[in-house]
């Protein structure tokens, strides 16, 4: 993306100051590291009864579903966002010799993005997740085979990207990483200072947050992986006392919070198709401004913009941005933020 559509992004006309909107000449390099992999999508096309079957024909129940084959992964989504958005993210991950890993790695290729931090090996299979949704375009169900990232993507893999880890503006982490992948990246970005953001990638995996929540500048949950980290650390208190300064709650039509001094921001109306990349995109594109050098509230109104993009497209990542739309939708939604301090016995809730 070019310099000017970054300063474009940055004067939004949102009622910011002098000191701030003022982006960099130079996009610096995040990385992200995490899982890449190749989501299987299934839609009906009328609704289902949970633990029966659909009445009707066999030939109608075939045709009641479509199926898609999509790239995904969540750090993958998040890193082709932000080079859809002009930034050029450094992406740490594992791919196998086969099929699903040969599409990745092409379209990674043609994207123009290194390839030097994705491992490939002949014993790694590429992880496949397996979603089906509902009628709206809510998950479902689904089931995740990506135990090759939590294999391969060892801290010996992550260490051979140190020096470029230490010169990043800010390093994305994802909760397919293992425990030891988690705190050997962290590690590495405590040493030069580099703010470290944690996608929780999932309730179940949410919880790995607790070996690294010391090292974690921002994490974005949704509702119920907020109180699986809650939980598992045992209070959302600590979240925030060991260092976090940023908790960005995705609450889906309701819009997003983030820390107890919240910032609410309200959601952007959308003709949904699926709603699987929103997050990711959210975070993307978050990222890609923070890197540009937009200060963090005016990063997340843009990443507000791209996830309304994201639910309106069938796959995880939109084919492109237009930028006119994503600068209206973010000036919309930067405009209609609400500044308030949570009381404390709603935060006790969260526990």
């Amino acid at each position: 993306m070019e310099g000017s559509v970054w300063r474009q992004m940055g004067s939004l006309h949102l009622g910011l100051g002098e000191d701030h909107g003022q982006v960099k000449d130079e996009e610096a390099e995040a990385v992200i590291i995490g899982g890449m992999g190749l989501d299987i999508h299934a839609t009906p096309s009328m609704p289902a009864n949970p633990r029966t079957t659909t009445p009707g024909k066999a030939c109608l129940c075939i045709l009641s579903l479509t199926v898609h084959y999509i790239l995904g992964g969540v750090a993958r989504n998040v890193a082709e966002c932000m080079s859809k958005l002009g930034a050029r993210p450094y992406m740490i991950s594992a791919l196998g010799l086969d099929m699903a890993g040969n599409l990745l790695l092409e379209h990674w290729k043609s994207a123009g993005l290194s390839i030097e931090g994705i491992q490939r090996h002949q014993d790694i299979e590429t992880a496949v997740v397996s979603n089906i949704f509902d009628v709206k375009g809510e998950l479902a169900a689904a089931v995740a085979s990506v135990e090759s990232i939590e294999k391969f993507l060892t801290p010996q893999w992550i260490q051979q990207s140190n020096c470029i880890i230490h010169s990043a503006p800010v390093v994305m982490v994802d909760a397919n990483l293992t425990p030891p992948a988690l705190e050997a990246s962290c590690r590495m970005a405590a040493e030069s200072d580099i703010p470290v953001w944690f996608e929780p990638v999932s309730v179940a995996k949410s919880k790995r947050i607790v070996s690294v929540v010391e090292h974690i500048t921002f994490a974005s949950p949704n509702e119920d992986e907020l109180i699986a980290m809650a939980n598992a650390l045992p209070a959302i208190f600590v979240l925030l006392e060991k260092g976090i300064k940023i908790v960005v709650v995705t609450l889906g039509s309701d819009g997003g919070r983030f820390n107890l001094f919240a910032v609410h921001f309200p959601a952007l109306p959308a003709s949904v198709v699926r709603l699987t990349g929103a997050g990711d995109c959210l975070v993307g594109a978050a990222l890609a401004c923070i890197c540009a050098g937009l200060d963090v509230i005016q990063s997340l109104a843009v990443g507000i913009a791209a996830a309304k993009a994201a639910v309106e497209a069938e796959t995880n990542v939109p084919p492109e941005f237009n930028m006119a739309t994503i600068t209206d939708d973010a000036r919309s939604v930067y405009l209609a933020t609400k500044m308030m301090l949570l009381p404390i016995d709603a935060v006790s809730r969260v526990k």
